[in-house]
């Protein structure tokens, strides 16, 4: 067969090093010592803190949320993630699903009128909401009545303060978890003063995790953020833009088939994931993605290599029978396994595409595989393949060629308006 002769000679490009994120989770537990959810938290690095202002580490959370997965990184556990104002007012915060994520609104957040109707509208979509290092003050009152949870830090209160605390919450719905719990001692006196939830050093420390990233091309989120602020949107002029940057594209299609949407279809292009997710979640998706990787390193070589395999096979879709924009996807994803540092497996259980596009993405021989296991042999010089299967396809040699240098061109000129 024309698949099995040509795949006999396409290897995989070598896993490179990339931009890491860095994400650290901290175990809340019930009474029982039992796991009930997880707060994450950004990291700049393995050291288990964050280098920055509270605003970019809530932002980058949220990204990394969406980019990582939230179900992967709480084992399918409730996740407490900070908000900021901005989070909250922005409506940022509803690209991560409801039914799973607690949003925790920071103690430097003002409670006025615009901040508590926001929160009760984000309430009524299924969001639970909690106060972070909680302080007995009048002003809070509207917050405690519509939150399920409120911290109380065993560091920064005596028992007095917590009395306090205690009487603005009693007859509320909030449950009371009791926050830098580091021994024993303090574990037994929060359980004596009622708390149901518990969370600190005795359990455990937050642990990092990190995630390799598909590296963005700065001009191409400019390109987009000026595409999205015309009116009315051109979705062709902003597919155009997406389907060259692999690190939008990939968060577009984990979204797409976040558990969010309650369903999960089979996504073909990126306007097909567009139009599951709907233009207001897109727009912030990009907004923070934006924030978050404006000033990331770029690393062109993989971005140019995928951008020719992407093109490559979109051109070569039509001698196939198969779908142009289904073929740029294969190709631009076909590198996805050495531009994230993980393995090909565990990336396409985040990605809603059909069966045979992940077999062809997982090195089966198989219709959708022809022209991404053809540019793999061009790559290599491999030309026997190749003209086989040229000829196979009642497909001049020349024409071949000139697709392939056309694929080449094409990259080039689009890595080169993104430096």
């Amino acid at each position: 067969m024309i698949q099995e002769e040509i795949a006999s000679q396409a290897e995989e490009t070598p896993v490179v090093s990339q931009p890491t994120q860095f994400i650290a989770r901290q175990p809340i537990l019930n009474a029982r010592r039992e796991i009930v959810a997880y707060e994450l938290l950004s990291r700049t690095g393995w050291e288990n803190w964050f280098r920055g202002e509270r605003g970019e580490a809530t932002r980058r959370t949220l990204d990394q949320c969406v980019f990582m997965g939230i179900e992967s990184l709480t084992h399918h556990q409730l996740a407490f993630v900070n908000c900021t104002r901005e989070i909250l007012l922005s409506k940022w915060i509803t690209l991560l699903p409801p039914k799973t994520t607690v949003l925790e609104i920071l103690e430097t957040v003002a409670p006025d009128a615009e901040l508590v109707e926001t929160c009760i509208e984000l309430r009524k979509m299924g969001y639970k909401l909690a106060l972070d290092d909680f302080a007995p003050r009048p002003e809070m009152q509207p917050l405690i009545d519509i939150a399920s949870y409120v911290k109380v830090d065993f560091h920064l209160h005596n028992k007095e303060k917590r009395h306090l605390i205690h009487k603005m919450v009693r007859g509320s719905r909030a449950a009371l978890i009791a926050e830098k719990v580091e021994d024993q001692e303090q574990f037994n006196i929060a359980r004596g003063e009622g708390y149901e939830y518990f969370q600190g050093y005795f359990f455990g420390k937050p642990t990092v995790t990190a995630n390799r990233e598909i590296a963005p091309n700065r001009i191409n989120y400019l390109r987009l953020l000026v595409a999205l602020t015309r009116e009315p949107l051109n979705l062709q002029e902003v597919s155009e833009i997406v389907k060259v940057e692999g690190s939008l594209c990939y968060r577009l299609l984990r979204l797409a088939n976040s558990s969010l949407w309650g369903r999960r279809g089979e996504v073909t292009s990126v306007l097909d994931a567009f139009m599951l997710v709907g233009e207001n979640r897109f727009r912030m998706l990009v907004s923070v993605a934006a924030s978050c990787e404006m000033g990331a390193n770029q690393t062109p070589a993989l971005t140019t290599q995928s951008l020719e395999r992407a093109r490559f096979c979109e051109l070569m879709a039509p001698m196939i029978g198969e779908k142009p924009s289904e073929q740029f996807m294969l190709g631009m994803f076909s590198l996805l396994e050495a531009m994230l540092g993980l393995p090909m497996a565990t990336i396409l259980q985040t990605l809603p595409l059909r069966r045979e596009t992940k077999a062809a993405l997982m090195g089966a021989t198989n219709q959708l595989s022809v022209p991404l296991c053809m540019i793999k042999n061009f790559e290599k010089g491999l030309w026997e393949p190749c003209v086989s299967t040229a000829r196979a396809l009642d497909i001049a040699e020349e024409k071949l060629t000139g697709l392939y240098i056309e694929a080449v061109k094409w990259a080039s000129e689009s890595v080169d308006l993104s430096q």
